[in-house]
């Protein structure tokens, strides 16, 4: 398995709407890089207390190749489209050293 993690940092002004998340988007990746190898999803939300993160997904695919395809997707398009949705905050996303 091959880890990749998206973050949303704590930043001054920034918003999060952690029920939209929830609801629309965390499945829209799920249907989106699904078929790409994508094998589990863990959405973390830090304590209340400040943090530097407001959110943290943790997405667990089958291979590095899986992980590469679905971001190059046109379907990733879709994806990052929808992170207006929900934040102002940019995500960065990056692989994890598994």
């Amino acid at each position: 398995m091959t880890t990749l993690i998206v973050s949303y940092a704590s930043v001054e002004g920034g918003t999060f709407d952690r029920e939209y998340y929830l609801s629309t988007h965390a499945p829209l990746v799920g249907s989106a890089w699904g078929e790409f190898g994508l094998q589990s999803a863990e959405v973390l939300f830090p304590s209340s207390t400040t943090q530097p993160f407001v959110c943290m997904a943790i997405l667990r695919f089958s291979d590095q190749i899986g992980i590469d395809a679905a971001l190059s997707s046109t379907k990733t398009a879709e994806v990052i489209g929808d992170v207006k949705n929900f934040t102002n905050i940019t995500p960065t996303i990056f692989c994890a050293d598994d």
